[in-house]
């Protein structure tokens, strides 16, 4: 087995903004049938480069619009990269947003199905562990129930029991804790360290260094695109709060 379970190599990440302009009076009373845009180009990545090993909890922080959530989406295979290579060992699932990929008018079982089949795992694998994620989510009075009709709450937790009883050998978490209770965060934590013992690796960004520096054994502070620091919790997160105060 490879010493690492993603290996993320100078890679780079433009995108293209489009604005209307509008420079006078007629312009903007035309608009409506004639755009004159004009576009910028936002580096969101700038040859970033780092190693997660298995067993490993490796954090991500930095500002909003630093790039985190494109790296993450870039190592999950959602956005490409323009330059670089990521090689991932194993499975991998992405719990992004909460309820990535369910569909509102979709019961709960419905959605682990549909977003599990997606995500690459066969029908006999995902109807093995239905009972065991409506059960983990502590939905069971909702398992037939419309997506559209549960919490924000109730969301997060499905998509985060639908992730990690699939038992992927990655694991990327984005803001996944946000929203819920105590009691279930306690329960997401200590599923997290079980992976950890396992020898699976999870990425995990978030906004609270609290968790961060609890959980993490190496943390990435992300610099507007670049990479700002990687070491303990401690050093990353005084890197980026050094940062945050000179941004005041």
């Amino acid at each position: 087995m490879s010493e690492y379970a993603v290996s993320v190599k100078h890679l780079s990440k433009k995108f293209t903004l489009y604005h209307e302009k509008r420079d006078s009076i007629y312009e903007s009373a035309t608009s409506w049938f004639q755009k004159k845009r004009h576009n910028e180009t936002l580096q969101a990545l700038d040859d970033v480069s780092f190693n997660v090993k298995h067993g490993e909890i490796f954090g991500i922080i930095g500002r909003n619009g630093g790039g985190k959530t494109t790296l993450l989406r870039i190592i999950s295979k959602i956005y490409s990269g323009d330059s670089g290579s990521v090689d991932v060992k194993g499975t991998i699932i992405p719990v992004l947003a909460l309820g990535l990929g369910f569909h509102p008018e979709l019961t709960a079982i419905t959605n682990i199905y549909q977003s599990s089949i997606l995500l690459g795992f066969k029908k006999e694998e995902i109807e093995k562990r239905i009972g065991d994620i409506i059960e983990y989510a502590e939905l069971e009075k909702f398992a037939d129930t419309k997506i559209k009709n549960f919490s924000a709450g109730m969301q997060m937790r499905l998509a985060f029991a639908t992730s990690v009883l699939v038992d992927p050998d990655i694991l990327l978490l984005d803001e996944v804790f946000a929203v819920g209770d105590v009691a279930f965060q306690k329960k997401c934590f200590d599923t997290i360290m079980s992976f950890k013992k396992r020898g699976k690796a999870i990425i995990f960004v978030s906004h609270d260094m609290t968790p961060i520096k609890n959980f993490c054994d190496r943390v990435m502070f992300l610099k507007d695109g670049k990479v700002g620091n990687i070491g303990s919790p401690e050093e990353s997160v005084s890197a980026y709060i050094e940062y945050l105060s000179k941004k005041k």
